[in-house]
């Protein structure tokens, strides 16, 4: 798994963040640049989504994983894993999102952070 063959580099966070999500195939992953937008609430969102419960918690631990091995980081605050159909990951500057596919159609952030520069992946 390697982002560079998608010649998309991002900060180490934001890459570490894609390839835990790339680790367990989630899909539809979409990294968000929010720096330019005024009194938006981080800098970057990753938004991802996966096929079950099991797959979102799967997805949140590699996130996890990978960034506590490679940044020696972890997330400030992790929510929704109890019920895995929204596991938000915040780590204070990114914020990852793991959905799974009809969760994120309902709440739809995709569309309400659209003025920001999108990469998907």
């Amino acid at each position: 798994m390697d982002l560079e063959k998608n010649q998309v580099k991002f900060s180490p966070l934001v890459d570490q963040i894609v390839l835990g999500m790339m680790e367990v195939k989630a899909e539809n992953i979409t990294v968000f640049d929010l720096t330019d937008i005024e009194n938006s609430v981080c800098g970057h969102f990753v938004i991802c989504d996966g096929n079950s419960n099991t797959q979102v918690k799967a997805i949140s631990n590699s996130v996890e994983k990978m960034v506590q091995e490679n940044l020696s980081d972890k997330p400030w605050h992790v929510e929704g894993r109890d019920h895995s159909e929204w596991v938000l990951m915040d780590y204070v500057n990114t914020v990852a999102h793991v959905f799974q596919k009809q969760t994120r159609e309902f709440y739809d952030l995709d569309s309400l952070w659209g003025d920001a520069k999108i990469t998907v992946i």
